[in-house]
């Protein structure tokens, strides 16, 4: 029999999660194709991953497309690229493209579309005796197409659909590619509020995200759930003068997957059947149980809620700072880090980057980058003119 693709378990391993080697009583919540899951893009990379109610931009598609109504540009696109866990390997990236175009004279509506290209980088196959064979290059992927509309002046609804597809197979491996499709359903409300004589912009914003399937990497023998999320949030924009803004934010995350068994005082046989019965529950299923089912009673299932806060200056609308700290508990992933932040936009186009500095011991995700490029359709319309 051959080898198990390590280097495709370690990248998935990892992929969301940097368990503290002084954690008690682990029990994280493992989900196919996790990539789904990373932020794409530097600026809310650089605010603590949040982003469900911050003001609309080119990459809202990845965090509340219903964001995209209120956009103030008739059409906008992106490119970023994120290296993962640079500290252990160089070859894995996520590669993401976004963009939008908003619809009809009156601007109430948008359809939006993205990319998103999580490569493994390249695997060497050995045989069970360590001899080398071919080199396979496996990979997780998504396609999505969103439609957002306004449905009153101060709030928007979105749907998205979205095609997965992951591939860790190879030419002489057992294992066969697997996909699926999943939807998402977004709100986003923004309404002015007065703070001493300063007009401020109050936003709020939620996305069920991943509702679909699951998916299967060994042509269905084990089906695994993705990683369905509830997010929900709110952003507070406060104008400092007349040319510079303050931005404080606020998320809070939780995945709609069933949380695993664990044996404890469960018999072999008790607990191989709450096993088959947690890989037998189907998504819906399991989106309302995972308010309930965390062996640990209700203790736990605060456990499993993650919380980000990012704060952004932005000077005239040209330079921007941010900084922000996202948390989860140990038990469950112990991603722990603050973030850090810089933004340019120059006429048509917005360059930023991001920083991650971990805040937890011996974490693979301390010092990851992300680079983003939006391009401001209108704004480039206008250069030629």
């Amino acid at each position: 029999m051959k080898s198990i693709f390590k280097k495709v378990l370690f990248a998935n391993m990892f992929a969301l999660a940097s368990f503290s080697v002084y954690a008690q009583d682990i029990n994280p919540i493992i989900t196919a194709v996790p990539s789904l899951s990373i932020a794409p893009d530097a600026r809310a990379g650089g605010m603590g991953d949040a982003g469900v109610a911050t003001a609309p931009d080119v990459y809202s598609q990845h965090w509340n497309p219903a964001k995209y109504a209120f956009a103030q540009s008739k059409a906008g696109f992106g490119l970023s690229y994120t290296p993962w866990l640079r500290k252990i390997v160089n070859d894995i990236a996520l590669l993401y493209a976004v963009g939008y175009y908003k619809l009809g004279n009156e601007d109430n509506q948008a359809l939006s579309a993205s990319v998103r290209y999580f490569t493994i980088g390249d695997v060497n196959i050995t045989d069970a005796h360590g001899i080398l064979g071919n080199t396979i290059a496996p990979y997780e992927m998504a396609f999505d197409l969103g439609y957002s509309r306004k449905l009153s002046e101060t709030f928007s609804g979105s749907v998205t659909v979205r095609y997965i597809r992951a591939d860790y197979s190879g030419a002489d491996e057992e294992g066969a590619p697997g996909s699926t499709f999943a939807a998402d359903i977004a709100g986003y409300n923004e309404s002015y509020i007065n703070i001493g004589q300063s007009e401020s912009l109050l936003s709020f914003g939620f996305n069920i995200s991943n509702i679909g399937g699951k998916i299967s990497s060994n042509e269905g023998i084990t089906n695994n759930f993705i990683p369905t999320n509830l997010r929900i949030g709110t952003s507070l924009m406060y104008p400092m003068n007349e040319v510079s803004t303050l931005s404080l934010s606020l998320d809070l995350n939780k995945l709609l997957v069933p949380t695993p068994p664990v044996k404890g005082d469960m018999t072999t046989e008790e607990f191989e059947a709450a096993r088959r019965e947690y890989f037998d529950r189907s998504p819906i299923s399991g989106i309302f149980r995972s308010f309930g089912d965390a062996p640990g009673g209700f203790s736990e299932e605060l456990k499993e809620i993650m919380w980000s806060i990012g704060a952004e200056y932005d000077y005239d609308s040209k330079f921007r700072v941010r900084t922000g700290y996202f948390h989860e508990n140990e038990m469950k992933g112990n991603r722990r880090y603050m973030t850090f932040g810089v933004g340019f936009k120059m006429s048509a186009f917005q360059l930023d980057a991001a920083y991650l500095a971990s805040t937890a011991k011996a974490s693979p995700l301390d010092q990851t980058l992300r680079f983003s490029l939006a391009f401001d359709i209108d704004a480039m319309q206008g250069l030629f003119k």
